[in-house]
Parts: structure tokens; sequence; C-alpha cells
């Protein structure tokens, strides 16, 4: 069978996320743990309209922070810290002993080492001229976040 590598920019949402799952069906049956989830809290101001969220996952004992953002006229208000405190305790319910999270100099380290998350990699020049910083939080052995 012959194969050809094309540039597909514009892969839809439905099929990147089709074969992102199947790349999770192949992790979990390598991995023999089949208890990955999303792990997603949401802001919303009166109108019903996302102002924030904290979005990632949990699987096999572990938990990563894939997306966290404030719209700008909402930030300053503590709102970063409350998605972050619910993500942390929604991942520890489950079980999570390690969560991840990845933030580039410019954006949050600061909220997230401030939340118990300890710099494990610092990586110079991504993008250019900054830093992205590899942050994790391990959980207490007795599920103390």
């Amino acid at each position: 069978m012959d194969a050809r590598i094309a540039a597909e920019h514009d892969l839809s949402p439905v099929e990147l996320s089709s074969l992102e799952e199947r790349l999770h069906r192949d992790n979990r049956r390598v991995t023999d743990r089949d208890d990955d989830r999303g792990l997603v809290f949401v802001i919303r101001d009166d109108a019903g309209h996302a102002i924030g969220v904290a979005a990632g996952y949990s699987w096999a004992g572990t938990s990563e922070l894939t997306l966290m953002w404030i719209d700008e006229c909402y930030r300053g208000r503590g709102h970063a810290r409350q998605l972050l405190e619910a993500f942390v305790a929604e991942a520890v319910d489950r079980g999570v002993k390690k969560i991840w999270v990845s933030s580039h100099d410019f954006q949050a380290p600061g909220l997230y080492e401030k939340a118990g998350f300890e710099r494990m990699a610092e990586l110079a020049g991504w993008p250019e001229g900054h830093s992205n910083i590899i942050l994790c939080r391990t959980i207490a052995a007795d599920g103390a976040a």
C-alpha cells in the first residue's frame, strides 16, 4: 500500500479529534489504563459567555493542564486562581499523583508556583526571546493537594 505525506494545515477539528482518539486508544492498550477523561472548568459572565477556562485531562495517575486563559477584561480578579484550585481539587479527587503544566515566561508561571507547582525545566528560545517553563505539582500520598 502506498502512502503519501501532504500538508493539511486546515484539517477539520472533527478529523483531528478522531485521529487523537486513535492515539488515545493505542495508549490505553499499551498501558492497560483506560481512565482518561477531560478535566475542564469554565467561568462565565452573566450573559453566559466564557471569560475564563482551565482545561486539560487526567489519565493514569497524572493530569495535564493544557489551557488556562482569562479574558483580559476580567484579569486581576482572582479568577485564574479559582480555576486552578478547582482543577487541582478535581484532579486530586480522581486520584492523580502529579499535575503538569507548561507556561511561557510571559504568561503565568508565578501563579502556578504560588499554587505549589515546582519548575522542572525551562526551555529557552521557545519562542525566540522567551522561555517555556514546565512545572509540576506532586500530590501528597494522603491525597492532600
